[in-house]
């Protein structure tokens, strides 16, 4: 769990450094990822750049790709999710389970919806 005061720096610094994944994409039609913290970026094998340009949906296999947007458009219907589990693909095509990830809208201070986001800390490879 990460501590949600002091400067804002740190607090950026330590989800960049937290030792769970986080992502994050927009509301395009096919978005690309905004943000990945560094086991993200691992996890995935991209570095900053390679994260940035890359299709939201490539996290999943072209086979599961219906099941990963039957889960957003669950979460878009009912703000999180806090159980989702299934199998992703790294940018090598390296594959892994993951377990117990939170999935949740991402709101402005009006309630506009910007995108979505995920945490997770369970992942097995395959």
């Amino acid at each position: 769990m990460l501590a949600a005061s002091g400067p804002l720096a740190q607090q950026a610094r330590d989800l960049y450094e937290a030792p769970f994944v986080v992502l994050s994409c927009g509301t395009e039609p096919d978005p690309c990822f905004n943000y990945g913290n560094l086991t993200a970026q691992t996890l995935f094998e991209l570095d900053w750049p390679q994260l940035l340009a890359m299709r939201a949906r490539l996290s999943a296999e072209p086979a599961l790709q219906g099941e990963r947007q039957r889960l957003l458009d669950s979460v878009t219907a009912r703000g999180y999710i806090d159980d989702y589990a299934g199998v992703r693909v790294s940018r090598t095509g390296r594959r892994f389970r993951i377990a117990g990830a939170t999935v949740w809208n991402l709101l402005d201070a009006k309630g506009r919806h910007h995108g979505q986001a995920a945490a997770f800390a369970d992942w097995t490879p395959l």
